[in-house]
């Protein structure tokens, strides 16, 4: 069960490798979580991970998980769940992909998007039945400030996390009364090994600030978390520009 400031003493994170998840675990460990499930597809940067939680202290273990492979989601996340109670669930999974090159190469695309909305839908609702019957719990779900409005740079992308927040929100209010919370998280840019090589853009974060941010959001029991703060009112602005004036933005 949670702890009397809403942090959980038990974890399943959907991307058991993403620095920004791994971050937050970090954070919650050195708090007070203690059970840590690593679900994600078998490699030695899934062990690695492992490993190191376990150098903090934490009970960890690992689970096959596979984004593309949503006839796979139920039984993975059930054997989780039948082990004992999951007090949160991080959603962090995705992949950023190439945009110029996905444009030329449409099954590409498509990838993007069965990975970060498809597989997504997929794990969340699975896993938001789980926490339903359990009767607590919350889920986290990395969204991303690129989904408040298609950019020519990254619409592939966008669109995906688009779809994916409209969907972490509808969840949110659907499980509302429930027992079990939502949180939708929307970061800005990531310093990260995905956006490494990348022209850096305002107000970017660190995965470590990220974290920070969940871990406030999870005290609060907030639906949305912007990181930074300040991209709330940044894209707020953005949002209701005029399309012929937002075309002609460095964005």
């Amino acid at each position: 069960m949670k702890d009397a400031f809403g942090l959980p003493q038990s974890l399943l994170v959907l991307g058991g490798t993403s620095e920004i998840a791994l971050a937050t675990v970090r954070r919650l460990v050195a708090r007070r979580t203690r059970t840590v499930w690593l679900a994600g597809r078998p490699s030695p940067g899934l062990d690695t991970a492992a490993e190191q939680l376990r150098g903090l202290g934490a009970e960890v273990r690992t689970v096959a998980f596979d984004a593309l492979d949503p006839e796979s989601h139920e039984a993975a996340l059930g054997k989780v769940f039948a082990e004992g109670d999951i007090d949160l669930v991080l959603l962090a999974f995705g992949i950023l992909g190439d945009q110029a090159h996905d444009e030329r190469e449409p099954l590409n695309a498509v990838r993007v998007a069965q990975t970060n909305y498809t597989g997504a839908v997929s794990a969340g609702l699975v896993a938001a039945r789980s926490l339903q019957a359990q009767g607590h719990g919350s889920l986290v779900v990395l969204s991303s400030v690129a989904g408040e409005r298609a950019r020519r740079a990254n619409f592939i992308y966008g669109s995906s996390k688009a779809g994916l927040d409209a969907f972490a929100q509808g969840l949110g209010d659907a499980l509302h009364g429930t027992g079990v919370h939502v949180m939708v998280v929307r970061p800005g840019f990531v310093r990260s090994r995905m956006t490494e090589g990348m022209e850096e853009a305002p107000l970017a974060t660190t995965p470590e600030a990220v974290a920070t941010a969940i871990e406030l959001g999870l005290r609060r029991r907030s639906e949305t978390v912007w990181v930074p703060g300040a991209l709330r009112v940044v894209m707020s602005a953005l949002r209701h520009l005029p399309r012929t004036v937002f075309r002609r933005l460095p964005v």
